[in-house]
């Protein structure tokens, strides 16, 4: 890791940790995700609906430090569940991958959770298509399956 991706990972770690003590109710999770990238997830509930979702991840395309946020809305009418919740959510945000060369763009998120009835845990799978717009114009997407626990 180079001084550049240290420096992006403490101030992450900083911002998380301030996010998590100012977090009640559980409105803040925070996991993993598989895929491209695959890296640590993290929400926070910003209402009933709505949240901000984020990753920082190491992508394995060309080897990189990839960040992403994006700002989402839950809809948890369109699939019933005896137990527990299933959202179906879409939002947009804007992604930054670190590498040899700086990556940079917006994107947009769409995907679906489960939240356990119960306990404080989802699962999820989301597909991010974003375009990148820093060195050039380039259309690419990325997504995964992951996993957060809520505090």
């Amino acid at each position: 890791m180079n001084k550049m991706q240290l420096k992006l990972t403490t101030i992450l770690v900083f911002l998380l940790l301030t996010i998590y003590s100012n977090g009640q109710d559980r409105k803040f999770g925070l996991g993993v995700v598989l895929g491209e990238p695959t890296g640590i997830s993290g929400k926070y509930w910003t209402g009933e609906n709505n949240a901000f979702d984020g990753a920082m991840a190491w992508s394995l395309k060309g080897e990189a430090l990839y960040l992403h946020i994006d700002y989402l809305w839950h809809n948890f009418n369109l699939i019933q569940a005896n137990k527990g919740k299933f959202p179906i959510y879409y939002g947009i945000g804007g992604f930054a991958v670190f590498s040899d060369d700086f990556r940079l763009g917006p994107q947009g998120n769409f995907g679906l959770a489960y939240m356990f009835d119960g306990a404080p845990l989802d699962i999820f799978a989301e597909i991010r298509p974003g375009l990148e717009i820093l060195p050039e114009i380039d259309f690419g997407i990325g997504g995964g399956l992951g996993v957060r626990f809520y505090f």
